[in-house]
C-alpha cells in the first residue's frame, strides 16, 4: 500500500505532537546502534505501537528482505516469552532484522538461551539485550497454582520450567503472604526477569566481558498486555556479576 502524501504529513505532524518520531533507518546502516541508542529506539518504539502509529511495514520489509540476504544488523537481542500476545518486532513496532529475538516459555534462561544470546552479541554485534517478561505469563500463573494447590499438582507440571520459576514465584509468594494471586504474579513476574538477567550473566564470561569492556547493556523490561505499554527496569541494567557456572 502507497502512503499518500496528505496522510504522510498528518502522521508525521502527530508523532511531532507526541514524540514518537520514525527510527532513522539510515543510522542503522551507519554502524551497529550503542546500547542507549537501542535503548531509546525501543522506547520510542513502543510509543508508536500504544498510540497507533506504527512504521508502514509491509512495505519496509519487502525492501529490507533484499538488503538482509546477505547479513543482518539487529539493534537487539530480546529474550521473551513464546506467548502469542507478546511479539516483540510488533510491541516495539520494529521491522524485519531489526530484533535478535529468543522466545521460550515463561522468558526463562536455559544453556540453550545463554548460547543463543552469546552468538547475536558476538556474530552481530549488538549491544542491549532486553529480558521481556509480561502480565498474565501462563508459566508463572500455572506454577502460582501448582504451589498454592496439592504437593502433587507441582509433579504433574512442566518440570523444567516450574524448576526455573519457582524460586521467583516462591519469593513473591514470601513477600505478599496475604496478596491476591495478581499480586503475587506481578512480584514473581518481575523477580523472573531479573532472575533470567542474572543467568545471562553468571552464564557468559563473553556477555560479562562484552559488558564491562564494550558497552553491552543488559536490561529488565515488563509487557502489560491489557496497555501495550512496556516498563523499563531502570534499575537492573547494571546487577552483580557471579562467576559460577560460567560456559562459553
Amino acid at each position: 500500500m502507497v502512503e499518500s502524501p496528505v496522510y504522510g504529513q498528518i502522521r508525521t505532524g502527530v508523532c511531532k505532537l507526541f514524540g514518537v518520531y520514525p527510527s532513522s533507518i539510515e543510522q542503522r546502516k551507519g554502524g551497529t546502534m550503542s546500547a542507549q541508542q537501542a535503548l531509546d529506539e525501543l522506547k520510542v518504539g513502543n510509543k508508536r505501537f500504544v498510540a497507533h502509529l506504527h512504521h508502514e511495514v509491509p512495505t519496509d520489509n519487502h525492501n529490507r528482505q533484499h538488503e538482509l540476504i546477505i547479513n543482518q544488523k539487529p539493534i537487539a537481542i530480546i529474550v521473551g516469552c513464546s506467548d502469542a500476545r507478546v511479539p516483540p518486532e510488533l510491541v516495539f513496532d520494529q521491522g524485519m532484522g531489526d530484533l535478535f529475538v529468543i522466545r521460550v516459555a515463561g522468558n526463562i534462561v536455559m544453556p540453550s538461551q545463554i548460547e543463543s544470546v552469546e552468538f547475536a552479541a558476538l556474530q552481530f554485534g549488538p549491544r542491549l539485550i532486553v529480558v521481556l517478561g509480561h502480565s498474565q505469563c501462563g508459566a508463572l500463573q500455572a506454577t502460582i497454582g501448582a504451589l498454592k494447590g496439592p504437593p502433587e499438582r507441582v509433579a504433574d507440571m512442566y518440570p523444567t520450567v516450574v524448576e526455573y520459576v519457582r524460586p521467583s514465584v516462591d519469593a513473591a509468594i514470601e513477600a505478599c503472604p496475604n496478596g491476591t494471586d495478581d499480586e503475587i504474579l506481578h512480584t514473581a513476574t518481575h523477580a523472573n526477569v531479573r532472575r533470567s538477567m542474572a543467568e545471562l550473566r553468571k552464564g557468559s564470561v563473553s556477555l560479562r566481558r562484552l559488558e564491562a569492556e564494550e558497552g553491552l547493556m543488559v536490561v529488565g523490561a515488563h509487557y502489560a498486555i491489557e496497555t501495550g505499554v512496556v516498563e523499563f527496569f531502570e534499575d537492573a541494567k547494571v546487577g552483580p556479576v557471579s562467576k559460577e557456572k560460567t560456559t562459553l
